[in-house]
């Protein structure tokens, strides 16, 4: 089975569907949620679904739309629509059997009621620490013994300086981290890089790599020890579509 880039939803969602129930790959005998974070990393995500057979309603496609939970093309499963940052949660408590959750955030959260069989590859970036350029061309982190520090994950930053025996002391933030250091909050942030390019536009630079982040299939364990033959299953089945489309990928590179 060939990948074929996804048409344009507006347009063709009734045939793209009609065909998905024609080539389902995966099946449930039981009620079963995924949960899915909102926002890009769908686009990555979407021609696995598509390898699979797995089709949301087409409201789920619709920007205007305010549902959250959609029912698919495959018989007991449905998808729920959370923040990247609730997904590993929605899991972890019971709210969702399966998520799709960035590597940083399962990490921060360290749920034991997870269990994350696969990288899915995508969504790749990296958790960093950032300072203004100007600090930077003589800072030396060796000697740093206490730092005070903006960041969305404070529980993976302490962890990560106590290892080197510092102290960081962490001031939570949910977004806008490279405004920290402008207002004089901090001289440092933890965030997530890209490209770099949001750090340079507001004079920071990168000094030092915490994690190398991708999308994770994550798993509610209870699910697992319950459902053990299906989950294996689906399991495989989205490691099969994930080769599949990224070696359709490379073909086309």
């Amino acid at each position: 089975m060939s990948y074929r880039p996804s048409p344009p939803p507006y347009v063709t969602l009734a045939q793209r569907r009609a065909r998905a129930y024609k080539r389902v790959m995966i099946s449930f005998t039981q009620p079963t949620v995924l949960a899915i974070p909102k926002g890009r990393i769908y686009d990555e995500l979407a021609p696995m679904f598509d390898a699979l057979g797995l089709a949301p309603q087409p409201e789920f496609f619709d920007e205007s739309s305010r549902l959250l939970r959609f029912s698919t093309n495959v018989a007991n499963l449905e998808i729920i629509r959370v923040r990247a940052f609730d997904v590993a949660t929605f899991v972890a408590y019971g709210g969702a059997d399966f998520g799709v959750s960035g590597l940083d955030t399962i990490e921060e959260h360290a749920y034991p009621e997870l269990y994350v069989p696969l990288d899915l590859r995508i969504g790749k970036c990296r958790l960093s620490v950032a300072e203004p350029e100007a600090l930077a061309s003589h800072d030396d982190p060796a000697r740093w013994s206490h730092i005070r520090i903006a960041t969305k994950y404070p529980n993976l930053t302490r962890k990560h300086f106590a290892a080197r025996g510092v102290q960081a002391e962490c001031i939570s933030l949910s977004g806008a981290m490279e405004l920290a250091p402008m207002v004089g909050l901090c001289e440092r942030i933890v965030d997530l890089v890209s490209s770099g390019a949001t750090l340079k536009a507001n004079g920071l630079t990168e000094i030092e790599t915490m994690l190398e982040v991708s999308a994770r299939l994550i798993v509610n364990r209870t699910s697992y020890k319950t459902r053990s033959s299906e989950v294996q299953s689906f399991i495989a089945a989205l490691a099969r579509a994930r080769d599949q489309v990224q070696a359709e990928r490379r073909r086309h590179a």
